[in-house]
């Protein structure tokens, strides 16, 4: 690589991931100008590695490929201990890699803002010093640390309830305790409310990562990645839209659900027949609706979305409520891109965008190992 393609690299910002052959190979060469741009994740290790990384090389079938190191973690693979890929490239302070090892040690271990006072640390800096680097708080990578161990083993074949006691949650109710804590329900509202007044939550995998589901007794309201930084807003949305208290819990719904998304990433289903439902303003569900017209392998621009809903001009505006979907893949966001054929935006995470792309088009992309 000349150093004007190196500069040309090093500029990118961590997001849409490159071709995955280039990725092979500054992988297999060992370059460091590369490290920053992806990680790359070994489904046979369940280990993460900067692209420099000196241990030896997997076989390219393998490999899963992350923009970031927080996709990485909440996909339930955990970083090397050789290339230390959660390490600052400018260097990690001491105190930086402690905390690291502490997790990595013990991962189902709960580090309080009080142990960290007690280890003469400031939370606050610890907070800004994690978002800075990795695009979260330290407590957020606690948290992808414990739930990305759970969706491995879930992925794995283990019982959920099994899983969820042996990843550190606890007891035996301490995954949907947490799960609830993220909905926002207490367990009081909860418990008190009739169950036609809840909206129940629950998690899917799939071979982009887990989802969060949401229904109502007569249609499903949100199918959501958990790792999205949307996500607590999303769920607030839900609720203030609703007017429901959220849940954890099932719902007839979630069966068909499942069924419809195994058959989509399998190839065999191109259209879903869910009953839907999806408030928003009459703008937001112009294009919602307008969404879920685009066929199955075809995209449509910002700006040709606008004019299909009759507001040319408004481009800008509905790449604001595209963003706002809060039904992933069933309400296809993913099939809006940038007017120049890039990929845009998506809450998801742009490798998961560019592999929904690539199973609608039929263009071979190698699903990950679940």
């Amino acid at each position: 690589m000349d150093a004007m393609t190196h500069r040309a690299h090093r500029r990118q910002p961590a997001g849409p991931l490159l071709p995955r052959e280039e990725m092979l190979i500054a992988l297999r060469d060992r370059d460091r100008s590369y490290d920053g741009l992806f990680y790359a994740a070994v489904t046979t290790t369940g280990v993460f590695c900067r692209p420099s990384c000196p241990a030896r090389e997997p076989k390219p079938e393998h490999v899963e490929f992350y923009a970031t190191t927080r996709e990485a973690l909440v996909a339930g693979f955990r970083p090397c201990k050789r290339c230390r890929p959660l390490d600052a490239e400018a260097g990690t302070p001491e105190w930086a890699s402690r905390l690291i090892a502490r997790v990595e040690a013990s991962p189902s271990a709960r580090i309080s803002d009080a142990d960290l006072r007690a280890e003469g640390l400031d939370p606050a800096a610890v907070r800004r010093w994690f978002r800075r680097t990795h695009g979260m708080t330290f407590q957020a990578y606690c948290r992808a640390r414990r739930l990305g161990d759970a969706f491995a083993a879930l992925r794995s074949g283990g019982a959920i309830d099994e899983v969820v006691f042996d990843h550190g949650w606890g007891s035996h109710s301490g995954f949907r305790t947490a799960f609830g804590k993220l909905a926002g329900a207490p367990p009081g509202e909860a418990a008190a409310a009739p169950d036609g007044s809840l909206i129940r939550l629950t998690w899917l995998q799939t071979p982009v990562g887990p989802l969060v589901a949401g229904a109502t007794d007569h249609a499903v309201c949100l199918l959501e990645y958990p790792d999205r930084r949307m996500m607590e807003s999303q769920l607030d949305t839900l609720r203030r839209r609703f007017g429901r208290p959220l849940a954890p819990g099932d719902s007839p719904l979630f069966a068909p659900l499942r069924a419809q998304l195994d058959e989509y990433f399998a190839g065999r289903r191109t259209t879903f027949d869910l009953p839907l439902e999806y408030p928003g303003s009459p703008f937001q569900r112009r294009v919602w609706d307008a969404l879920r017209r685009i066929p199955y392998g075809e995209t449509r621009s910002y700006a040709q979305l606008a004019r299909e809903i009759g507001a040319p001009g408004a481009a800008r505006a509905v790449g604001t409520a595209n963003g706002a979907n809060r039904i992933a893949i069933v309400i296809p966001c993913h099939r809006v891109i940038a007017a120049d054929g890039g990929l845009g935006g998506y809450g998801g995470g742009l490798w998961r965008k560019l592999r929904l792309l690539e199973l609608e088009s039929g263009a071979p992309a190698e699903a990950p190992a679940r």
